[in-house]
C-alpha cells in the first residue's frame, strides 16, 4: 500500500472514534488513540521538513546509514517491536486534539506528501540529512520512512482499539 494511501485510511479511520474514544488511555502509561495520531502527524512532518532540507542542499555527503538504518531499509520497515524513546524524545503526545482538528492535521500530511510524490525522485541522493538513529538518509528515504511509520503503528493502533469501551 502505497504511503498516501495508507495515510489517508488512518484519516479516514477517525471518523468511527467518539471523542471519548480518542482521548481514552486504559493506562497512565499508555497512549490513547488520539495520542498516537498526534505522535504519526508530528513524526510525519519532521521526516518531511528534513526531505525538504535533502532538496535545498548543494554538498553531496559521503556518510550513510547506521547499521540499524541499514536493516530498516533492507527490510522496508520497522521491526515488529515496541520501541522505546529516550527520555528527552519521549514526552507524551497531545491528547486534547479534536476530531476535526486530526483531519485537518492529516490533511496537510496529505497534502505535503501529494506534493512531493513527484517530485522526490528528483533530488540527488547523495543530498543527505542525519537521523539519530538511522544515520544519513536522502530525500526518498525520508519520504518513504512516513510510510514505513504509519505501517508500524498499526499494531499499536489494532491494540489500542481493542482496549476501547465500546
Amino acid at each position: 500500500m502505497s504511503e498516501l494511501k495508507l495515510i489517508k485510511t488512518y484519516k479516514n479511520e477517525l471518523q468511527k472514534y467518539s471523542l471519548e474514544q480518542l482521548s481514552y488511555k486504559s493506562e497512565e502509561t499508555v497512549w490513547s488513540i488520539g495520542q498516537m495520531y498526534d505522535h504519526l502527524i508530528l513524526v510525519a512532518h519532521e521526516y518531511l521538513d528534513n526531505m525538504e532540507k535533502c532538496s535545498k542542499l548543494y554538498d553531496e555527503q559521503p556518510l550513510g546509514k547506521t547499521e540499524f538504518g541499514l536493516h530498516l531499509f533492507k527490510i522496508g520497515g520497522f521491526p515488529p517491536i515496541k520501541i522505546k524513546l529516550p527520555a528527552e524524545l519521549n514526552a507524551p503526545p497531545n491528547n486534547s486534539d479534536s476530531k476535526e482538528d486530526l483531519i485537518s492535521r492529516m490533511d496537510q500530511v496529505i497534502l505535503r506528501l501529494s506534493q512531493w510524490e513527484s517530485k522526490v525522485d528528483n533530488i540527488n541522493p547523495k543530498y543527505k540529512v542525519e537521523h539519530g538513529g538511522f544515520g544519513w538518509l536522502n530525500a526518498r528515504e525520508w519520504y518513504d520512512l512516513v510510510g514505513m511509520h504509519f505501517r508500524h503503528h498499526l499494531r499499536q493502533k489494532a491494540e489500542l482499539e481493542q482496549r476501547l469501551v465500546k
